[in-house]
């Protein structure tokens, strides 16, 4: 009997243990972005990694790389063409220019919007924020990371860091990624998003 209740135990333990691994990326972001790369359809993974997946590695979900910025909008500024990680150049324009404080210092990066892609539907106000910080190269990918945002309807918009994420050339060199301009390093580690991909 006593053989019995601790193999009961060892399972439930056990199952407890499985159960704290699956929502250590219970956040709806990183949820839905481990459903997407699990998804053979949607998935950047080389097959390779896709048959080994379980799941992405991200830093903790920290609520102070959360900032409210301020937009200055560019209405004048000239459509030009962002290099790539291949020979391909994606038409974009600096919609605006967004201040915020982080970590007690002040900074600016540069907000973009693709000619191609606010043609289609559903990203008529899609923004581009591709950022570099010192974390790259070390816990992070090292050409940066990207967010997504929407034009707003004011000149504030949120800032969610927690949402950043890798380019698609990251996890596998067919894509073609837009390459992070210069002007948009934030002289900060930014310990927040999707780390770097052990595999690639």
């Amino acid at each position: 009997m006593r053989v019995l209740i601790v193999l009961i135990t060892v399972l439930l333990c056990f199952g407890c243990n499985q159960e704290k691994k699956v929502l250590k990326y219970e956040t709806p972001f990183q949820e839905k972005m481990n459903n997407e790369f699990k998804d053979a359809s949607k998935s950047p993974l080389k097959s390779k990694d896709l048959k080994s997946f379980e799941g992405l590695d991200f830093f903790p979900y920290d609520s102070t790389f959360i900032v409210t910025a301020t937009l200055k909008r560019t209405p004048n500024s000239e459509w030009f063409y962002m290099k790539t990680s291949t020979a391909r150049l994606s038409k974009e324009r600096v919609l605006g220019i967004i201040t915020f404080e982080l970590k007690g210092e002040s900074h600016q990066l540069n907000v973009y919007q693709g000619e191609e892609l606010m043609q289609k539907e559903g990203f008529e106000d899609y923004l581009f924020l591709p950022f570099l910080d010192h974390t790259n190269g070390y816990t992070t990918y090292g050409g940066g990371r990207y967010i997504d945002l929407e034009i707003p309807d004011g000149n504030a918009i949120e800032i969610d860091f927690n949402s950043a994420y890798n380019p698609m050339c990251a996890y596998n060199e067919k894509y073609s990624c837009p390459i992070v301009p210069n002007v948009n390093y934030i002289n900060l580690e930014i310990k927040a998003g999707v780390k770097a991909f052990k595999n690639h």
